[in-house]
């Protein structure tokens, strides 16, 4: 029988770990979380182990920890990327950034920046942001229920797309000869009308190196007629047979289990360090945790051993450690190497984009309107007539309003 294909392995690097109360066993002094050389530390360590990809968390609202007296604020999860993609050379970077009220412009340019700025490293996992708090924080009106949270973001994920595809690859000129920068025939108008906003179009940003960034997304929160959207999704089970069920059901191309992991260390067993902060706080009161979510809690080697059974049912598996500085040490010195020894995993080479590390296509722009581009049917690309240069680009920025 085939041996399944190596995983993908990420891991969430937001915060002093999983656990809400994980600052309280961090190597650090408090006020170095929220500094470069914490990000820039903490992100050489995952790729010097051979992780695919890390994943920011992100929201408005303060973390989590906050309520257990833990930090009361984060820097934003695309500027820590963009400092992580810059002081990093293969590691793929996908933030958590929200379309429940954000303008889906706004996040259209920032990821593909981001994507520049990494040459094609980056990722994006959606999500949504569902409190009162965040509403206000946003000033805009709540939106309530899980239908209309749905709506919001799978209209901002389009709306994201699409405009990544509004420059075509070859827009891009620079001819001193002809003093031309753009073609402006292939810039086009998004021309997207939702329920709670409209978007016209184009980019003020050239398509990203990877056509579109990576998209991942908890598995339910796109329809699954629509699941095209999305690249990775995000399943959560009790048990491998309960996440291989989840992943076949996801219709997404690839999908990511979500561990949670607490590791024996030298000093301490992982019983003994979750003990430790269950006193403050507990790990199964995180905001937005879902019930059921599988854990290892133990040895190295088991951890080893659940991963190489997860290889046979899922593509990748994001880590989800329960203090950073003590769990990601073990994961670098006794995890990650013995599950590259026996292929179970891989790391990512170098000059590869994310996209073709995970093993996915780069896409073509959606309006392309060369020999043999693909068309989306019941849609009719239109140039635009003023985008002359970078700045009048700019100046043709879509007209969305909420």
């Amino acid at each position: 029988m085939p041996h399944p294909a190596p995983l993908h392995l990420a891991v969430e690097i937001d915060g002093d770990g999983a656990h809400p109360a994980a600052w309280r066993r961090a190597a650090h002094a408090p006020g170095a979380l929220l500094t470069p050389r914490r990000v820039a530390k903490v992100a050489a360590v995952a790729e010097n182990a051979g992780f695919t990809l890390v994943t920011l968390e992100d929201d408005i609202l303060p973390p989590g920890s906050a309520a257990a007296g833990g930090p009361a604020g984060r820097l934003g999860g695309v500027e820590r990327a963009a400092f992580i993609a810059a002081s990093t050379s293969v590691l793929g970077v996908a933030p958590v950034v929200a379309t429940s009220y954000a303008e889906p412009f706004h996040v259209s340019t920032r990821l593909a920046s981001l994507d520049h700025v990494s040459v094609g490293r980056a990722g994006w996992v959606l999500a949504v942001e569902d409190t009162a708090g965040a509403a206000r924080a946003w000033g805009r009106p709540r939106v309530e229920g899980v239908a209309a949270l749905r709506r919001e973001a799978v209209d901002g994920l389009r709306v994201v797309r699409d405009l990544w595809d509004s420059w075509e690859d070859d827009a891009v000129l620079r001819s001193v000869a002809t003093s031309r920068y753009l073609d402006r025939a292939r810039l086009h108008y998004v021309d997207f009308v939702g329920e709670t906003y409209r978007i016209k179009g184009p980019a003020i940003v050239p398509r990203p190196p990877q056509g579109r960034p990576v998209v991942l997304a908890p598995a339910g929160l796109v329809p699954r007629e629509l699941v095209d959207l999305v690249d990775v999704a995000l399943v959560d089970g009790p048990s491998p047979a309960a996440l291989g069920r989840a992943a076949a059901d996801s219709g997404a191309s690839l999908a990511f289990a979500e561990l949670e992991v607490a590791l024996d260390t030298p000093t301490a067993t992982a019983a003994e360090r979750i003990a430790d902060l269950e006193r403050f706080a507990g790990w199964d009161s995180v905001p937005g945790r879902p019930p059921g979510r599988l854990r290892h809690t133990g040895s190295a080697a088991g951890l080893v051993a659940l991963l190489e059974e997860l290889s046979g049912v899922v593509d990748g598996v994001r880590l989800r450690p329960l203090v950073l500085d003590e769990d990601l040490s073990v994961l670098s010195r006794l995890v990650l190497p013995e599950l590259f020894a026996r292929r179970v995993a891989a790391r990512p080479l170098p000059g590869r984009t994310l996209r073709a590390t995970l093993g996915l296509r780069r896409p073509d722009s959606r309006f392309a309107t060369g020999p043999g581009a693909p068309r989306v049917p019941g849609t009719r690309p239109r140039s635009v007539v003023s985008a002359v240069t970078a700045t009048t680009t700019a100046a043709a920025a879509p007209e969305g309003t909420r």
